[in-house]
């Protein structure tokens, strides 16, 4: 079927598709999926969070400084590149059989993963099995999340009103950081603890206390129902990839390049902030993970404003306004920082990823998927959402150490970002405006 033919399709079906769902049952995938996408983001981001303070010396304690933060942040990234791996595997499942089913399967999956690593031998107790097995575990959290970013999304989208849809999806993006406000808490309390306490037991806490918040989530979901929408769709393809890659290759292309710019920002102003300030700028530890923390506080409460704002104004607009804004925006950032001042990084970790990083992440979250039809949405979605977020955050904190150690300047990262920025604004040049138009069929 093509494009041209897949915006005739039945607004009456598409319609009745939503409204079979009931308010209570609405309100119920909302909260599922909130709850579940805030447990999945805090147990992925407790890694980027807690391994910059004392991973070095754990697992890579045979590395000088530099190069064990370079390791550190390879592992890292590992959890980005598995993520596609992943949006392939469970976006074609959940356009096959249907999204609540992969929800429930990445939440355990991640779970499970990330109280591993609680457990896990350090170098001094294991070796280099001890390294190997965190790199595998950080690959299964990163698979897992690849499903998980986008079957939440989908639910959201797919049970709401038309005219709510950019503020439902929102509040699912909103839940990226109360995840990472609950794991910059859980990293702000071991932070505090004395060096030999955080090395010994402390660091392991965080991720054993996922046990708890997994079963909660796994609860909350079985309780939901899957999304009428999908239950509606007139076709289900045998090979979605296929399909996404032949007919939508320009959306996947657009979300790509979308993405890299978002993803870039948040990790080059945040997670890599925390080791660039701490190991190269003398900034106190507990300085900067606050500032984090107040960030996400920030942007939690802006995700859903931003939403209902792109009801009214639009998406595209809204996510154009944020790259060009995050551009602008790096010229000063590691400037500022490198004040050392705490209330000047406070206030500029929490401009760059609590104010101007929502203007991105608040409004793709409806705004991708309404680029792709029902029977493709997961594949096509997952494909460029994945590649971008892999080749974007994924490496940018990876990139930014590397810079830094070759250049011995900060100028370099935002030439590096700008230039993501540049391709996602001519990317975005060729998308359409898809707030006020019903999703395709």
């Amino acid at each position: 079927m093509t494009t041209r033919a897949l915006e005739h399709y039945d607004d009456h079906a598409a319609a009745g598709a939503t409204a079979e769902q009931t308010a209570s049952s609405r309100r119920r995938i909302l909260i599922a999926g909130t709850i579940g996408t805030a447990i999945e983001w805090y147990d992925f981001f407790i890694y980027g969070l807690i391994a910059p303070l004392v991973f070095d010396q754990l697992f890579f304690p045979k590395f000088d400084q530099l190069t064990a933060t370079i390791a550190v942040f390879a592992t890292f990234a590992v959890g980005f590149l598995a993520r596609p791996l992943g949006g392939l595997v469970f976006g074609h499942f959940g356009d096959r059989l249907g999204r609540k089913s992969v929800l429930l399967c990445t939440l355990l999956m991640m779970g499970l993963a990330t109280m591993s690593i609680g457990l896990l031998p350090t170098y001094a107790s294991a070796g280099v099995a001890a390294t190997v097995a965190l790199v595998a575990l950080r690959f299964v959290q990163g698979f897992a999340l690849g499903g998980e970013s986008t079957a939440a999304i989908l639910m959201a989208i797919e049970t709401a009103p038309g005219h709510r849809r950019g503020f439902s999806a929102a509040v699912i993006q909103a839940a990226g950081p109360v995840g990472v406000v609950l794991a910059s808490f859980a990293a702000l309390t071991i932070a505090r603890l004395p060096e030999a306490d955080l090395l010994s037991w402390g660091w392991r806490v965080p991720f054993l206390i996922s046990a708890v918040l997994v079963a909660l989530g796994v609860y909350m979901r079985l309780r939901i129902e899957e999304s009428a929408t999908f239950r509606k769709a007139k076709v289900t393809e045998a090979a979605p990839v296929v399909e996404a890659l032949r007919e939508h290759w320009r959306p996947i292309l657009i979300v790509f390049f979308a993405e890299m710019a978002q993803t870039s920002y948040f990790y080059l102003t945040a997670i890599f902030t925390i080791s660039f300030a701490t190991r190269q700028l003398g900034v106190q530890k507990d300085v900067i993970t606050q500032a984090v923390l107040f960030a996400n506080l920030v942007g939690l409460v802006a995700m859903p404003l931003i939403g209902a704002w792109s009801d009214r104004i639009g998406r595209k607009r809204l996510f154009l306004a944020g790259v060009v804004l995050a551009a602008i925006s790096m010229f000063a950032f590691y400037g500022v920082v490198a004040s050392r001042d705490t209330v000047l990084v406070t206030g500029a970790v929490i401009l760059a990823a609590g104010v101007i990083h929502p203007l991105m992440f608040g409004s793709e979250g409806s705004y991708f998927p309404e680029l792709f039809p029902t029977r493709i949405r997961f594949t096509g979605v997952s494909i460029g959402k994945q590649l971008g977020t892999v080749l974007g955050g994924g490496i940018a904190p990876l990139v930014a150490t590397s810079l830094f150690a070759q250049t011995g300047s900060t100028y370099a990262i935002t030439g590096y970002y700008v230039a993501l920025a540049l391709a996602a604004m001519i990317a975005l040049g060729f998308a359409r405006e898809t707030g006020k138009s019903r999703l395709l069929g």
